[in-house]
């Protein structure tokens, strides 16, 4: 099988078993921020791996994923700066357009944007989750293994953290509520 591949596409999927690697231990992580800061290079080897799948709405909308990180971490709650993202999203999706596919991305980069830039914690993780979907039918629809694999494993642990988070705010108010009694 991988004799058969071209190098693009060895390529492209090297890079998405790399962003598998990085996003696993990004949505493991409870801190928002240290996930924030994971995603940023989990995305860069995502937009790498469009490049090669010449998937270029995605590798736009990926590379809009990078600079939305970052101002909503900056911005959180802005809605102006959302909307110029979410803006922004629009334009790279018209320009680099190819097919019904490139739905998939521009959904997952509007969810994406809305959960960042409006959402913390477990809502913004269920979010997060949602593009993850839209992103994983986009890789599988292009060809990309690692890439659906990275966020078919995304959405699983994602879910497990978010069941994680919510346990844990059970014990807290549990134990908080004795204490006050």
């Amino acid at each position: 099988m991988l004799s058969e591949m071209s190098a693009n596409a060895l390529a492209g999927q090297f890079f998405g078993l790399v962003a598998l690697a990085i996003c696993l231990i990004a949505f493991a992580s409870k801190n928002d921020d240290r996930l924030l800061v994971l995603l940023i290079s989990a995305n860069v080897a995502f937009a790498l791996q469009f490049v090669f799948f010449a998937s270029w709405t995605a590798a736009a909308l990926t590379l809009l994923v990078i600079v939305r990180i970052l101002l909503a971490r900056r911005y959180m709650g802005r809605k102006t700066v959302m909307v110029g993202v979410l803006a922004a999203n629009l334009v790279a999706a018209a320009l680099t357009w190819q097919s019904v596919v490139d739905m998939l991305p521009l959904t997952a980069a509007i969810l994406g944007t809305l959960g960042m830039f409006m959402l913390r914690g477990i809502a913004m993780r269920v979010v997060l989750g949602l593009a993850a979907l839209c992103w994983m039918l986009n890789n599988l629809l292009i060809g990309s293994v690692g890439g659906t694999l990275a966020e078919g494993l995304i959405v699983v642990t994602n879910m497990v953290t978010i069941v994680l988070m919510l346990r844990a705010k059970r014990r807290y108010s549990e134990a908080f509520e004795e204490g006050v009694s």
